[in-house]
């Protein structure tokens, strides 16, 4: 199995809606696809939840296949949004001091993507 771990850093929506058809992308094509919201993206939860949002459906999309691996605990926090990922049932990830850890996906051999 070919495996793709997209991070997303980058609060700029139009950053972050590639992002998400980049997962469904690489999920439709076969592969298994985490996508680990950090930094700044992590304020983008609540308004993609909003459904007449721009880009709601796409999240929506990501979410129902269940390619959402993460919100970073620290950022969301920061950010404001540490509630409203875990009202959205989203995995909170914090194992590296509050953040997620890169070499969990090394280690699992999932292929890393930043943006």
């Amino acid at each position: 199995m070919k495996k793709i771990v997209l991070f997303a850093y980058n609060g700029e929506i139009m950053c972050f809606s590639h992002v998400m058809l980049y997962a469904l992308d690489f999920f439709q094509k076969g592969y298994e696809v985490n996508v680990i919201i950090e930094g700044s993206a992590t304020r983008l939860i609540k308004d993609l939840a909003v459904p007449d949002a721009p880009f709601h459906a796409l999240y929506s999309e990501v979410r129902k296949n269940q390619l959402i691996g993460g919100i970073c605990q620290a950022c969301s926090s920061k950010m404001g949004t540490l509630g409203e990922a875990r009202k959205q049932g989203l995995p909170i990830v914090g194992e590296l001091n509050g953040h997620p850890s890169l070499e969990r996906y090394v280690k699992a051999g999932f292929r890393i993507f930043t943006f």
